[in-house]
């Protein structure tokens, strides 16, 4: 079956105020600005945490999809990016699932698939293989120098289906779901009922959270217990 990662998770906002406010709460270095989003009619920001990524992503152009994403309901969790080592085996099961890709890239450093978020359910699915295995395209060069201490460790889903949603979830990613609960290799998703159908938190693991969640108090955000929220996104810290 293979080891499927959490490798990036992804936010859509109106403007990239939201990347600043990202950075500034969890102390991320440089960002790397993709050129290549420019296709979907977006700009970004990729920060690397550990050797996870956080990306937000801003339209461009009025058909980019993420600009009916936000005309729906606000920023938010729009994309999360799984890594596997088999990438073919993932492409045949969306495949056989019925479940549409919608963008498919094979490069000599990284191939991948994203898989629609009408056939997946609450955001853009994409599943990556990287060649080697530790290395990620999507951050940028040499982003190994610009990547601080952390890790993602998980994300909550809200949908009006949880269990129906992980196993369809989990099925695609190649793993088993429990109930509503889908673990991968390093990280948790967790489904959860909600009106809004659409990745909501993202659990985050930093060296210091009592410090990022001053930091985000100062900038103005919303905090409650350890969570922070930036870009219609709950950041849920530990550590």
């Amino acid at each position: 079956m293979g080891k499927v990662r959490l490798r990036q998770l992804v936010i859509a906002a109106e403007t990239l105020d939201v990347a600043d406010q990202l950075a500034g709460v969890l102390g991320l270095g440089a960002p790397f600005p993709d050129p290549g989003v420019a296709e979907f009619g977006l700009v970004n920001r990729v920060y690397a945490l550990g050797d996870q990524f956080l990306e937000v992503v801003v339209p461009t152009a009025l058909t980019a999809s993420v600009g009916r994403f936000l005309a729906r309901g606000g920023d938010g969790g729009y994309m999360a990016i799984f890594q596997t080592d088999d990438l073919a085996s993932a492409r045949a099961r969306a495949d056989a699932l019925n479940i549409r890709r919608v963008w498919n890239a094979d490069l000599k450093d990284i191939s991948a698939s994203h898989l629609h978020p009408a056939d997946m359910g609450a955001a853009i699915v994409s599943i990556d293989e990287a060649r080697p295995a530790g290395s990620w395209r999507w951050g940028g060069p040499d982003w190994e120098g610009r990547s601080v201490p952390g890790r993602l460790t998980g994300a909550v889903i809200h949908t009006s289906d949880p269990e129906r949603m992980a196993a369809r979830w989990a099925e695609a990613l190649g793993v088993t779901a429990k109930g509503a609960v889908v673990e991968l290799a390093d990280a948790t998703l967790e489904f959860r009922p909600g009106t809004e159908e659409r990745i909501v938190k993202f659990l985050v693991s930093v060296p210091d959270a009592g410090a990022a969640l001053a930091r985000a108090r100062e900038l103005g955000l919303g905090v409650v217990g350890s969570e922070a929220r930036i870009g219609g996104v709950g950041i849920v810290l530990d550590g």
